[in-house]
């Protein structure tokens, strides 16, 4: 049934009255608890239940987390945006279709087993038991989500610690987690949270006996953090993805998809493009077709008034992430045309809106002298993060070059970031990109340990 915007906004606003922190957990607030102790220990009990399920019980519960996260995709991107003011409706929508459609379930828990003449031998996926996360406010409701099948998957529980500006969309999508396992038969509080996620309640997440992996998302600190905790850690952090193009490449068509990948949710996404370092020979029919697809050339002057703007002493200005270009310029006093869709200017690798991850739709062009010469800029400006780069071009050996050379877990080839995680690409979906612990692209097997089982001298019956 269709619902009309007001009704929709209507919905937003009760959604958001009912989950103001500091309400007691009831049966509309699955999963959420004042105390973290009493929220993992609450998980606990549920994973007993869950590493006693079969496969297909559980995945009759991520069935339904598929079905509730496509039923209420735009109430959830309409909280996000709502909430945290970062990103667009539209795209958060499409994000929360993509994860319910293409994030793996229990086909990606798999067994090895070995027979022959001294018996049989399985190495099996287990759960680690009850996994704490840390997710951001950049990606807040599809990181839980996403993380929700897959470690559910894998016969986990899960702890959520939310950034603190996307509590109430974050508690939404628990809930939603905790009414599809109990309408599937299955236990409530498969995935909990506090009313107040606070540093003090992630200190006790990460500290407590019985939360033996912490899987964090989000910025450079948080990971280093979690690394830090003595317990196993999976850490997807920054990222400043460069994208390449040389000469060989379709240039009005790198043009559109490196304009799509940088916009696409105002930039938010780790993998989108952050800059450009395009070969000098075509670096000007680069710029003209971005230009016709609605980019803003930023002089000099309007450069300097947006690195005072959106760069603080502390980092980036927090109301300029997941902004759009219109707002950004506004922000500076340029009013824009109706269409423009990402700024951009020239510059040297090493200018502050270039070298610095912004999560927001700038896009600083470098030029190089040859494809040898972009390569070794973009190395540069990707800060070893490991994470995510793309490259335009027809040339097999150049793209092979850079692959190798910039070694991260995400490597786009012609086509707009948003590829990587299977938008318009093949592939899977994720939001928990742990390029620092070397991980990857994470999925259900992600977050299980192996086991040996050894039988010696039987089951072998060929």
């Amino acid at each position: 049934m269709a619902v009309d915007e007001k009704e929709l906004q209507a919905i937003v606003k009760e959604v958001m009255a009912k989950l103001q922190t500091g309400a007691k957990p009831s049966a509309k607030q699955s999963g959420i608890f004042e105390d973290m102790n009493d929220a993992i220990a609450k998980a606990k009990e549920a994973q007993r239940i869950m590493q006693k399920m079969p496969m297909d019980f559980r995945e009759k519960i991520i069935a339904n987390i598929r079905k509730k996260t496509k039923e209420n995709a735009e109430l959830l991107a309409r909280m996000g945006v709502e909430e945290t003011g970062m990103g667009n409706v539209g795209d958060k929508i499409l994000k929360h279709h993509l994860l319910a459609e293409k994030t793996p379930g229990t086909e990606d828990i798999t067994t090895t087993a070995w027979s022959g003449d001294r018996g049989l031998t399985l190495i099996e996926m287990g759960p680690f038991g009850v996994i704490g996360a840390i997710t951001p406010c950049t990606n807040p409701s599809e990181t839980i989500l996403c993380n929700s099948i897959g470690m559910l998957a894998g016969g986990n529980t899960v702890v959520f610690c939310p950034h603190p500006a996307a509590i109430k969309v974050s508690q939404f999508a628990i809930q939603l987690v905790n009414q599809a396992s109990m309408e599937a038969g299955g236990p409530d509080n498969v995935a909990v949270s506090v009313t107040k996620p606070t540093m003090d309640a992630s200190k006790i997440m990460m500290a407590h006996k019985d939360i033996p992996l912490i899987a964090a998302t989000g910025g450079p600190g948080v990971v280093t953090t979690v690394l830090s905790s003595g317990k196993r850690g999976i850490g997807a952090g920054a990222g400043n993805p460069p994208v390449v193009v040389d000469e060989t490449a379709d240039i009005k068509k790198a043009a559109v998809d490196i304009i799509n990948g940088c916009t696409f949710d105002n930039n938010l996404p780790c993998i989108a493009e952050k800059e450009v370092v395009a070969v000098s020979q075509i670096a000007d029919e680069l710029i003209y077709h971005m230009i016709e697809n609605g980019c803003y050339m930023a002089s000099k002057e309007e450069q300097d008034k947006l690195v005072a703007t959106v760069l603080t002493p502390k980092g980036l200005n927090r109301k300029c992430v997941g902004r759009d270009a219109k707002t950004l310029l506004s922000m500076i006093g340029v009013t824009a045309p109706e269409n423009t869709r990402c700024i951009i200017f020239e510059g040297p690798k090493e200018h502050p809106l270039i070298a610095e991850e912004l999560m927001m739709p700038i896009l600083g062009i470098v030029r190089a002298k040859d494809v040898d010469d972009a390569i070794e800029q973009a190395v540069w400006l990707e800060h070893g993060n490991r994470h995510s780069a793309h490259m335009h071009s027809k040339n097999v050996e150049n793209l092979t070059k850079f692959g190798k050379a910039i070694d991260t877990a995400i490597f786009v080839k012609n086509a707009p970031s948003y590829a990587a995680i299977g938008f318009g690409g093949e592939g899977f979906c994720t939001f928990t990109i742990a390029s620092r612990t070397g991980e990857g692209l994470t999925s259900a097997s992600t977050f299980t340990k192996r086991r040996r089982c050894v039988m010696s001298d039987s089951l072998c019956v060929r």
